[in-house]
This record gives C-alpha cells, sequence and structure tokens, in this order.
C-alpha cells in the first residue's frame, strides 16, 4: 500500500515522502496513529507544493544569508571592558559580548552560537572571530578590545 508519511517513522522514512509498505502495517500501525494518510493524488501534489516552498526558502535564507557575510566581512567592532594591571581583563569577552557589539555597532542580529571563538579573549588587542551565518557561509569580524 503507498502511503505518504505525515511524521518521521524510524525504519520506515521521512515526513513528506511517499512509502511502498504492508497493508497490516498501514492499516495497524501508521493510519491509526496518524502517521501517514493514503497516497491519493492530492496527498502527493500538495506533499510536493510543500517540498518546493521549503526549497524556496531555504534558497532565499542562503541568498540572505551571503548578502549578510558581504556586509560583515571585514568589519570592525569594538568591545569595551575593565582592564587591570598588565593589561589583563576581569573576567573575559565571549561569544554572547561580541554578538551583542555586533548587533549594537552594525545592526545585525547574530546567535552568540554563531559566533566561533577559539577559546574567551582576556586581553586587549585585535582578533579576528569567524562568524557562521548559515551553512557554508562565513564572515571573518575583526573585534578590537579596548579599556573602559
Amino acid at each position: 500500500m503507498k502511503l505518504l508519511l505525515e511524521q518521521d517513522v524510524k525504519g520506515t522514512g521521512k515526513k513528506g515522502e511517499i512509502v511502498d509498505v504492508s497493508d497490516g502495517y498501514a492499516r495497524n500501525f501508521l493510519l491509526p496513529r496518524k502517521l501517514a494518510t493514503p497516497a491519493d493524488a492530492q496527498a502527493v501534489n500538495a506533499a510536493n507544493i510543500s517540498k518546493s516552498a521549503a526549497a524556496h526558502k531555504k534558497f532565499q535564507a542562503g541568498v540572505a544569508a551571503r548578502e549578510l557575510a558581504k556586509q560583515l566581512e571585514g568589519a570592525v567592532v569594538t568591545v569595551k571592558a575593565k582592564v587591570g594591571e598588565n593589561g589583563h581583563l576581569f573576567g573575559s569577552i565571549t561569544g554572547k559580548e561580541v554578538a551583542a557589539a555586533i548587533a549594537e555597532q552594525k545592526h545585525v542580529e547574530i546567535d552568540k552560537k554563531k559566533v566561533a571563538l577559539a577559546e574567551p579573549i582576556r586581553s586587549l588587542g585585535e582578533y579576528t572571530i569567524r562568524v557562521s551565518l548559515y551553512e557554508n557561509t562565513f564572515a571573518q569580524v575583526k573585534v578590537v578590545v579596548e579599556k573602559c
């Protein structure tokens, strides 16, 4: 029996796929639990439309991320922090502070998890940081740490 899966089913397939399963499995497990619907022409057409819409949305997100990467590439962001003797910071500068500085100075919202710091910044100076914007889309941002 051909069915259109409404949810991911382990061992059978992913949501939106058309699968061929035995009649008993379909009648006794998939259909009563609303995990699948019969694959008639209308259901198949609706699944194809939703797949193409999802692909278009993903493409648009990639285009927007590439534009944002061009905008951020080589940008200079200044972070001010309290400094003790020897030029060492009280605490450290993390991805959260860098993301907040980018949002404040460049008016671009970046998730703190997308800021790739090998280790927290603990001293004054200039650092080049990689910001992940989307799948395989990155921007290099220069962060300058200054005294308050």
